[in-house]
């Protein structure tokens, strides 16, 4: 008989993968000093692409074993809780109730998805993809919430519509969110800016005509990031 998955073998597993090599390139990416936005996150030196690897093997990991990974003080036991969380949720003969289960751990525990890269990992996913084909009035709570991390959600997580084409809620997000003050949410929505452009060049050019002389230039430069040199040029001087 199988022995059924559990956070603490996935976390010795984790262990056994550490370096004291990765784990310096970490605290060089990650800003973990006093007063920066990672401060107080504890990393062991794994790298994500292993994290990611151990997560494939753990896919069946209950929501109950997830959450135990989120509560970690560990930074890669939290990306593999993420990983497992969106690999799962992805997976064709993943239940419609165990989806539901995802999205909402995912929804209350965000307070343990506290970093940029964990966002990036869930939010598309896992909310995006639970949210796809049912009301998004949650997306506009978390634009308007004091967490820099639950407003990042609420627009990475759009990243799941705008492949399908569904462009309203990014801009709806986007613009909602030109006044945030933060570097990571400037950057968040000028990327989110830019792949609506894919779809849509007209509609991102009727958006930036609109905002682009008080969008913070960093989310500018993002979205105008694929436009010809002299237009963005243009917009960059506005």
């Amino acid at each position: 008989m199988t022995t059924p998955p559990t956070a603490a073998t996935f976390q010795a597993r984790l262990v056994a993968l550490r370096s004291d090599e990765e784990l310096a390139k970490i605290q060089r990416y990650f800003k973990t000093g006093e007063g920066q936005y990672g401060a107080g996150d504890t990393f062991i030196g794994v790298r994500m692409g292993q994290v990611f690897e151990l997560a494939k093997a753990f896919i069946d990991l209950p929501p109950a074993e997830i959450e135990l990974l989120l509560e970690s003080d560990i930074h890669e036991d939290r990306a593999g809780a993420v990983s497992v969380m969106a690999k799962q949720y992805a997976r064709r003969s993943t239940a419609a109730e165990r989806r539901g289960e995802l999205f909402d751990l995912y929804v209350r525990r965000h307070d343990r998805i506290n970093n940029w890269d964990l966002v990036d990992l869930g939010a598309k996913f896992v909310v995006g993809a639970h949210l796809q084909d049912r009301p998004r009035d949650l997306l506009y709570r978390l634009a308007g919430s004091s967490d820099l991390w639950e407003r990042r959600t609420s627009i990475i997580a759009t990243l799941h519509f705008v492949a399908r084409g569904d462009l309203d809620d990014t801009f709806a997000l986007s613009e909602l969110l030109l006044g945030d003050a933060h570097d990571l949410t400037h950057k968040a929505v000028g990327g989110l800016l830019r792949e609506a452009g894919k779809k849509d060049r007209q509609r991102l050019q009727v958006f930036l005509d609109d905002h682009a002389a008080t969008m913070p230039r960093t989310m500018l430069r993002y979205a105008i990031e694929h436009f010809e040199p002299d237009l963005r040029a243009r917009y960059m001087a506005r």
